[in-house]
């Protein structure tokens, strides 16, 4: 017998989902932050839940955002000089 999918249908109604969730000292560079914080108070969400729906989009190999907020990002990203993409990701070292 299979376990139970926690996989959930965008037919049926959203109902909560209990999580536990734990604090963290997460590093990440600080332009990609300061973006991160500006779009989850522009989406009235906290930082930890904004990037919970990210990672879990990207679980699923989709991405979280729609045209709007994807050119709402790219604004944030001049707003803070962030001219970084995926393409760094594994190439940052820590500055000097």
């Amino acid at each position: 017998m299979n376990a139970p999918s926690n996989k959930r249908s965008r037919a049926t109604p959203a109902a909560p989902v209990r999580v536990e969730r734990v604090q963290t000292g997460l590093r990440i560079e600080k332009r990609v932050l300061k973006v991160l914080k500006a779009l989850a108070e522009v989406h009235d969400l906290s930082l930890g839940d904004l990037v919970e729906g990210i990672v879990l989009h990207a679980f699923d190999g989709q991405c979280a955002f729609g045209a709007d907020s994807l050119g709402r990002i790219a604004d944030l990203k001049r707003v803070y000089g962030l001219d970084l993409d995926a393409s760094a990701s594994h190439l940052m070292v820590e500055a000097d």
